[in-house]
């Protein structure tokens, strides 16, 4: 797998979700979970989501429960938590592992292309978040503790390219 659009992921319904399908737009995807401190920070998503989506943005969660069992729900439980709790309308897919032998391949690829501190290929914690060109090839990895405004230059760059 050489870029995002070669890979598929599993929506909160469970039905295959092809990422190809945004091919020629910038994806923001986040490991996210319902009761981690930085859980607020749905509604800064939601706002870039509001914001960019018709610029070209897609903004991608994807709920994992490995740090600190954080987001012990069912994919039903998650997804109407995010739609009540911070008016979530952007994609959240099933809930997924990031790290280890069971992380999702997206989620391995993401880790390769875009390393953290010091070189490291592990996702630290809940809301470590990937920005994605148009071309499904380049990637930045932002921290937990980078809060979805603080990304705005950023996405303004990859959008217009």
């Amino acid at each position: 797998m050489s870029t995002l659009h070669d890979f598929e992921v599993r929506s909160m319904a469970g039905t295959p979700h092809p990422l190809a399908q945004y091919e020629g737009r910038v994806v923001l995807v986040v490991n996210t979970a319902s009761a981690c401190g930085f859980t607020p920070q749905f509604a800064g998503l939601e706002a870039l989501h509001r914001r960019y989506g018709p610029q070209g943005l897609v903004v991608i969660g994807f709920p994992c429960n490995q740090f600190g069992g954080q987001d012990p729900g069912s994919n039903e439980e998650i997804a109407g938590f995010c739609q009540k709790n911070y008016g979530v309308s952007f994609p959240m897919m099933a809930k997924v592992a990031v790290n280890g032998d069971e992380a999702d391949p997206l989620f391995q690829w993401l880790r390769k292309q875009a390393p953290g501190i010091l070189g490291s290929t592990g996702i630290k914690w809940n809301f470590t978040k990937f920005l994605v060109g148009k071309d499904g090839r380049s990637v930045k990895r932002y921290a937990p503790n980078d809060t979805p405004a603080s990304l705005a230059a950023d996405i303004e760059k990859a959008l217009a390219a």
